[in-house]
């Protein structure tokens, strides 16, 4: 399933106003599309001033008017007073192919209505109007003479042109709302990663600083009877007190001692808890204790990239041993066309994927990031099964 996913590019959801812009601008020009025949026969063939400048306005307003009432309903501003619009529309749609002239091209203006017909009208009363519509549009266009082929695609035109803009503008909500729910999962997930570093420096700091605050209170217990007492207590504070700096030092930079296996289960959880696919994979018991720090900071640093700078919706979690090294891949659909994939940005050193990468290498291993196709984002990283030795090799195992 993962593996089909991975073939097909996810697209980006743009904003909404820009996404409803198009939507409107697509739609006035199938519209105006229609009418070029119409308007191609009043400027370059009849040419009477009069009905050019009559044919050029009425077409201006209809598309101003519809333009305007499909982008207010787009963007849920619906009111009473869109359905005096849809009724102003549709008398000039219907009253113009008599005065202009319906057998050259002006008759497609009955249909012109039916798109708004669901747009502005609630559902019940838009399937009413819709079926009288695709009645009295074809008994009109005989009345008006138009051919018969033409009739008849009135005749299903109408209800498919009402439906139609049903539907777009039900997708279009659809789309915002789910817009709307994957920030508010990201957050979340966001929100969960801070809760477990808030419960990692609980339980590193929570200790120690009791501690402190004991050794505090027997030194303010000795401090009139027994002064060598009360040095050797602030002595310990010191010393408590310099531990609980490091160990919030090492939690910040995520030196501190890291197991593999939690992160990927953390990694897990958080990418679920955002509605990404992401299952992890067995990890031995056996692992290599140095492997642990290294590829586990490149599980935390891969779901950080995923959840804020990609679209994904799956990520692929793999690792495996070959004759010498460690492999841990990670992979995403995040990164469709168009898109600045995670890390693609310059990274200051010591962050990000640039700083992963010094990392990976300084124990000996490889570390390659990047878009690979077809909107897919991965990250490998791998170290020696052996410790490194030498300078490359020093460092917390």
């Amino acid at each position: 399933m993962i593996a089909e996913a991975g073939r097909q590019v996810q697209p980006r959801i743009g904003r909404p106003g820009a996404f409803a812009a198009v939507i409107v601008a697509l739609t006035l020009l199938t519209l105006t599309g229609m009418l070029l025949p119409a308007l191609w026969y009043e400027i370059f063939v009849r040419s009477e001033p009069g009905r050019v400048a009559l044919a050029v306005a009425a077409t201006a307003a209809i598309c101003a008017t519809y333009g305007r009432l499909l982008w207010l309903n787009l963007r849920r501003r619906t009111a009473p007073a869109h359905r005096i619009g849809l009724a102003a529309l549709t008398v000039v749609c219907w009253g113009l192919p008599p005065v202009m002239g319906a057998e050259v091209g002006w008759g497609n203006l009955l249909m012109f209505p039916a798109g708004l017909i669901a747009v502005v009208l609630p559902l019940r009363q838009a399937v009413a109007v819709t079926g009288v519509a695709t009645v009295l549009s074809p008994a009109y266009g005989v009345l008006l003479g138009l051919p018969p082929l033409t009739v008849l695609y009135e005749l299903f035109g109408v209800p498919v042109a009402a439906f139609s803009g049903y539907v777009t503008v039900w997708m279009y909500h659809i789309v915002q709302e789910l817009r709307r729910a994957r920030a508010e999962l990201a957050r979340s997930a966001v929100g969960e990663e801070r809760l477990r570093f808030a419960r990692d420096l609980h339980d590193v700091l929570g200790h120690s600083l009791q501690a402190v605050a004991l050794r505090a209170e027997v030194a303010e217990r000795y401090l009139e009877r027994d002064p060598g007492r009360v040095r050797k207590e602030l002595t310990e504070i010191q010393a408590m007190a310099r531990a609980a700096v490091g160990d919030v030092r090492e939690i910040v930079r995520g030196y501190r001692a890291t197991s593999l296996r939690t992160e990927l289960d953390g990694m897990s959880a958080v990418l679920q808890a955002a509605a990404i696919r992401c299952r992890r994979p067995e990890i031995s018991p056996r692992l290599p204790a140095h492997v642990h720090e290294p590829l586990g900071r490149v599980a935390r640093e891969a779901a950080t990239n995923v959840l804020r700078h990609s679209a994904a919706t799956w990520c692929l979690i793999t690792v495996w041993a070959d004759d010498d090294r460690m492999w841990l891949e990670i992979s995403n659909d995040g990164a469709g066309p168009g898109r600045r994939a995670p890390g693609a940005a310059p990274h200051r050193p010591g962050s990000g994927l640039a700083g992963l990468a010094e990392r990976i290498a300084a124990a000996g291993g490889e570390f390659t990031a990047g878009p690979v196709g077809d909107g897919t984002f991965r990250v490998a990283a791998a170290v020696p099964l052996l410790p490194a030795r030498g300078p490359a090799g020093k460092g917390r195992t």
